[in-house]
């Protein structure tokens, strides 16, 4: 990328993102055809996360996507070593394209964070803290209980991802090394943490019990894009990996029906090898409660051209395949009643 307005164009939100929201869904209130922004991206005047809600009865699908975010201000971008190709790195990037077309296929209600990853990723504990980022202490967040998952019980320290560099706050990438000039201060992180990631859990968790109580049932798709993953002896390259945390964020039956709507698609898949989920999925999957949950990663070679730019016929044809799944996820549900919940003895270990 060359010249400063172009890359900007490209790594600062489009927020003409809100104003397209809006004529796409048009700014509306109540339990049905909401546009609902909320949180802040410390820096500028843009909400932390968008859900959009469909008119009508809708699905019992929410498609969740995380790590599109591009809000980047300018004071984040100068203190980062290696400037945009290191906050590129880190997105998923354009896959909120993606959801915004399936979500509106298929009539699901879409949560998208527009804070980006590199200020924090929403896929974290606050409690995965890297204390080498920071100068006079951690901030409070490090030493606090654990949150509360959907079941009610309080989440188990998942093993720390800040020593591999991508904490809650990341640090560092293979290739580039140390992502940041300086260290960060406690206060800091705290307003981050309030800002991006309280209220866009809260609003996810809110969404799925508000989905769980029309339907009797909710089904949160955790959209996500990886880099092009190592083709395997005899097997089809995977382009799509379906998560479920080892079989414990829902019933084994989803995630069979998702593994062969993904072969009906035509695409090589895999299964929680080598993303299972994360963070989302232990704390708002309860599938004995009602809500199921599963993470879904796309190879961003499926739908960016050479240059790393959204191809608008690649994003339709997976957005498509994006919005098949959850419409067979939602027949599913519907069908086995799951209201009463299934129990997790059939899941994989």
């Amino acid at each position: 990328m060359t010249g400063t307005g172009q890359a900007t164009s490209l790594w600062v939100m489009d927020d003409d993102a809100a104003q397209h929201d809006i004529s796409a869904f048009g700014m509306r209130s109540g339990d049905d055809g909401a546009l609902v922004s909320g949180g802040s991206v410390p820096g500028l005047s843009r909400p932390a996360y968008t859900l959009h809600r469909p008119d009508g009865v809708g699905s019992p699908v929410l498609i969740a996507v995380p790590h599109g975010g591009r809000a980047y201000p300018a004071e984040l971008m100068d203190r980062l070593r290696h400037g945009e190709a290191a906050a590129i790195r880190l997105e998923d990037r354009f896959i909120d394209m993606v959801g915004r077309a399936a979500a509106a296929s298929c009539g699901a209600s879409l949560l998208i964070a527009h804070a980006p990853r590199a200020m924090l990723d929403l896929n974290r504990d606050t409690r995965d803290l890297d204390p080498g980022m920071f100068r006079g202490g951690l901030p409070a967040s490090g030493a606090g209980a654990a949150a509360t998952g959907a079941s009610g019980r309080a989440l188990p320290r998942q093993q720390p991802r800040w020593r591999r560099g991508l904490g809650l706050f990341p640090r560092s990438l293979s290739g580039s090394g140390e992502l940041w000039r300086a260290p960060m201060n406690a206060p800091e992180a705290e307003r981050r943490i309030a800002a991006i990631h309280v209220p866009y859990h809260a609003q996810l968790a809110q969404e799925l019990a508000r989905l769980r109580d029309r339907h009797g049932y909710a089904m949160l798709i955790d959209l996500h894009s990886m880099p092009s993953l190592p083709r395997r002896a005899g097997l089809p390259q995977a382009t799509h990996v379906v998560g479920d945390r080892f079989g414990t964020s829902c019933a084994s039956a989803i995630a069979a029906c998702a593994m062969e709507c993904l072969n009906r698609a035509g695409v090589g898949s895999a299964y929680n090898r080598p993303y299972a989920g994360g963070y989302v999925l232990d704390r708002h999957a309860d599938p004995r409660g009602g809500i199921h949950a599963l993470q879904l990663e796309i190879d961003r070679a499926r739908y960016l051209d050479g240059e790393g730019r959204p191809d608008d016929d690649a994003i339709a044809h997976e957005s498509d395949i994006v919005a098949a799944l959850a419409r067979d996820l939602a027949v599913l549900l519907s069908g086995m009643g799951v209201a009463a919940g299934w129990p997790l003895a059939d899941a994989a270990e």
